[in-house]
């Protein structure tokens, strides 16, 4: 072998060397960007949280299982759905931080991953039963209708209030007998979400308006959303504390106290940082969440 065949065939290695790299990049890159593009915090907060909220009110370890599968697939394709749908826009408002943006993973893949995660959703839901799984697919299919077009109407609202009702009344649901979950479990959720929503897309209300989307809150504007904010999310704690029978106790007090100091300082803050009515929303969700959690045997 001359010294002209031992270089192309150690270019030839050298090229199935990087080959064979890559191969294995690729895969932990597509990865990333699907754990990325999933919306991980709260796809992994709203599954533990709602977990937790059927252990505490009395389902068993499999279906704890069943419920935290069933929420996870719902989640994931949520936000699949939503890195994939807002691609263009994320795009032309130079989102970065979003996967698709970044060109970690395709809009092609992510819409194809939740697609596969939302037909998953469906018997895993029906295997908690007929009616919390149906109530289950109605919120997911709320999260899907604001994803695909609701979010720029003035009801965009409406499908959080549905998917944030639709969450405890799932568990309440599947529960031996499928109970009706009380009023003030599903009315609580309802403000939660209607809350949540106005914290998430307060940050986002001037690109939105750039981009022709023209929600509830992009129309009220950022000065009234951050005013308005804290009122359903207190609302949301008062109805958890007061609205079930029987004394609430003096952790009530407090955790209603947390929730209105929290969500009332977050408008005095946030004139000057936009994230924070956004990380207040998420504290006063906690809040409820333990709250709800610590009442799991009184949800019906």
């Amino acid at each position: 072998m001359n010294a002209t065949d031992q270089t192309r065939t150690g270019t030839r290695g050298a090229d199935t060397a990087a080959a064979a790299a890559d191969r294995g990049v690729r895969p932990r890159r597509l990865l990333l960007g699907l754990v990325m593009a999933c919306h991980p915090g709260p796809t992994v907060a709203v599954t533990v949280f709602m977990t937790a909220l059927a252990a505490s009110a009395g389902h068993d370890g499999q279906r704890c299982l069943q419920v935290a599968a069933a929420v996870l697939t719902g989640q994931l394709s949520v936000g699949w759905c939503n890195d994939a749908v807002d691609a263009r826009r994320d795009r032309e408002a130079g989102r970065y931080g979003k996967p698709v943006v970044s060109g970690t993973v395709r809009a092609s893949t992510v819409g194809a991953a939740s697609l596969v995660a939302l037909a998953l959703c469906v018997p895993l839901s029906l295997a908690c039963g007929l009616l919390a799984g149906s109530a289950h697919l109605v919120g997911v299919g709320a999260a899907w209708a604001y994803n695909m077009g609701v979010k720029a109407t003035t009801l965009s609202w409406m499908p959080y209030a549905v998917g944030f009702a639709a969450l405890p009344s799932f568990v309440v649901l599947g529960l031996p007998g499928s109970p009706r979950p009380a009023w003030w479990v599903v009315l609580a959720g309802a403000l939660l979400g209607v809350g949540a929503h106005l914290g998430n897309v307060l940050p986002d209300i001037g690109s939105d308006l750039a981009m022709g989307v023209r929600g509830w809150p992009q129309r009220l504007g950022p000065a009234r959303v951050r005013l308005l904010m804290p009122v359903p999310l207190v609302a949301a704690s008062a109805v958890i504390v007061l609205g079930r029978p029987g004394p609430f106790g003096a952790a009530g007090l407090v955790a209603l106290a947390v929730a209105v100091l929290t969500a009332v300082s977050s408008v005095v803050v946030g004139r000057r940082r936009v994230r924070v009515p956004f990380i207040a929303a998420i504290v006063v969700a906690a809040v409820d969440v333990a709250m709800l959690v610590s009442r799991g045997g009184a949800l019906t």
